[in-house]
C-alpha cells in the first residue's frame, strides 16, 4: 500500500520529474534522508523506476460491482401501506458500483467499470449511458440471454427509502475465473473500489490478488458479511452503524463503543475506517487518530445514492493526496449535494462544488 506521504511525494514528482530530493525534503518539511527512504519505497512498489524518476502512471480508478436499472416510487403524501399511493415513478440507471463510477466521472476521474450486463434493452441503456459519461465499460461481462440487474424501491413522501426488492442473479456470473483475465488492468489502477454485490468467492479473489489500494463498499447488512476475513487486504471501508456492528461484533450504543468498533476494524487490518452516522455525519479512524465530523447543512429531497457519492468523493480526494479529515469532509460535502437532488446522482457533483463547501484541503502533516 502507498502511504499518504508517498502519495504526496509522488504527486510532486509527477509535476516535476527533475525535482531534487533536497527540494522534496524542503516541501515536505522532512529530512533528505527520509525522502530517500520514501523514494526507495516508491521504487519497490513500482510507482517510479530508476534515478530519473521515470513514472509508472496509474491514472485511472477501477470500480467493480453492481450496475442495474432502478425503478423508484415516491408518494405525494405520507405513504399508506397496503394501498395504491399517487406519486411519481422514475426509471434511471443505478447500482452501487455504477453510481460510484458516475460520481467519479463527474469529479473528473478516468474510470473503468467492471460489472455484468444481461442481453436486453436495460443493458444497452446502461452501457450507452456510461459511455456518454466517459466511463469505460469495455471490460464488463455481457451474459447471453441474461437479465440485467433491476432494483425496485419505494420511498416515503420525504424521500427516505422504505422498501426495496432487487433481482441481481446476474452477478453470480462475475466469477474468480472471469476476474483472472482482469487483474492486470486492475493492478495498474491507482485504486480499486469493490462492492459486495459480487459473489463471496470473487470478493476473496479480488482481495487476495489486488495489488493496488482496495476500497470496499459494504452495500447492506446482508451483503456486508461477505467481507469477513478479508479486512487485512482492505485499505478503506465505509460501513453504516448496523454493518459495523455486524462486522466487528461490537454493539454500538455510545461514543466509547463507536471507538471500539472502529478500533476493531483497524485491528483486523483495515487502514482507514469511515463509519457513516447518517444525518449525524461520519466517524473516522486510522492508526493515528479518531474523530467525528458532523454532516454539512442540507435540505433532503432524496437520500438514495448519498453513500455512493460519499465513497466516490472519498476515493477522489484520497487520490489527490488529501488527509483523512479532508477526505471525510469531501465525502460529507458530496453526500450533502446528492441528497438535495431528486436524482440518485446529482448533476451538481464536481470537484469545484465540493471544495466550495469544504474549503481548500489542509497540508499533509510532516512526518
Amino acid at each position: 500500500m502507498i502511504t499518504e506521504r508517498e502519495r504526496q511525494i509522488l504527486r510532486w514528482i509527477e509535476d516535476n520529474p527533475l525535482i531534487s530530493q533536497q527540494e522534496l525534503a524542503a516541501r515536505a518539511g522532512i529530512a533528505r534522508s527520509s525522502v530517500a527512504v520514501h523514494i526507495s519505497n516508491l521504487m519497490k512498489k513500482g510507482f517510479i523506476q530508476g534515478k530519473g524518476y521515470l513514472l509508472q502512471k496509474n491514472p485511472y480508478i477501477v470500480v467493480v460491482g453492481g450496475a442495474n436499472m432502478d425503478i423508484s416510487g415516491r408518494p405525494d403524501a405520507p405513504l399508506v401501506a397496503q394501498d395504491s399511493n399517487p406519486g411519481k415513478v422514475r426509471l434511471s440507471p443505478g447500482g452501487v458500483a455504477r453510481n460510484i463510477a458516475h460520481n467519479l466521472a463527474l469529479l473528473g476521474e478516468d474510470v473503468k467499470l467492471i460489472t455484468a450486463f444481461g442481453d436486453d434493452s436495460h443493458a444497452n441503456q446502461l452501457a450507452e449511458g456510461c459511455r456518454r459519461l466517459g466511463i469505460d465499460v469495455n471490460d464488463t461481462l455481457t451474459v447471453p440471454g441474461g437479465t440485467t440487474s433491476t432494483y425496485l424501491f419505494i420511498a416515503d413522501h420525504t424521500g427516505e427509502m422504505q422498501l426495496a426488492i432487487n433481482e441481481m442473479d446476474i452477478y453470480e456470473e462475475l466469477t474468480p475465473r472471469f476476474f483472472e483475465s482482469k487483474m492486470d488492468l486492475i493492478n495498474r489502477a491507482s485504486l480499486c473500489i469493490m462492492d459486495t454485490n459480487l459473489p463471496e468467492e470473487s470478493l476473496r479473489f479480488l482481495a487476495e490478488n489486488c495489488r493496488c489500494p482496495l476500497f470496499a463498499d459494504t452495500v447492506s447488512t446482508v451483503k456486508a458479511k461477505k467481507l469477513a476475513g478479508l479486512f487485512y487486504r482492505i485499505h478503506t471501508i465505509k460501513p453504516n452503524l448496523l454493518e459495523a456492528q455486524l462486522l466487528t461484533g461490537v454493539e454500538i450504543r455510545d461514543e466509547d463503543s463507536l471507538r471500539r468498533a472502529a478500533r476493531r476494524f483497524l485491528d483486523m487490518g483495515v487502514e482507514q475506517v469511515f463509519l457513516s452516522l447518517g444525518a449525524r455525519g461520519v466517524f473516522c479512524a486510522d492508526r493515528h487518530e479518531q474523530f467525528h465530523l458532523p454532516a454539512y447543512p442540507s435540505h433532503m429531497v432524496n437520500s438514495t445514492g448519498a453513500g455512493d457519492s460519499f465513497m466516490a468523493a472519498l476515493a477522489w480526494s484520497w487520490r489527490q493526496g488529501f488527509s483523512m479529515r479532508d477526505c471525510a469532509k469531501a465525502g460529507l460535502a458530496a453526500a450533502g449535494i446528492c441528497i438535495e437532488s431528486a436524482e440518485t446522482i446529482s448533476p451538481r457533483i464536481s470537484a469545484e462544488s465540493i471544495l466550495a463547501i469544504t474549503g481548500a484541503p489542509s497540508p499533509v502533516p510532516a512526518e
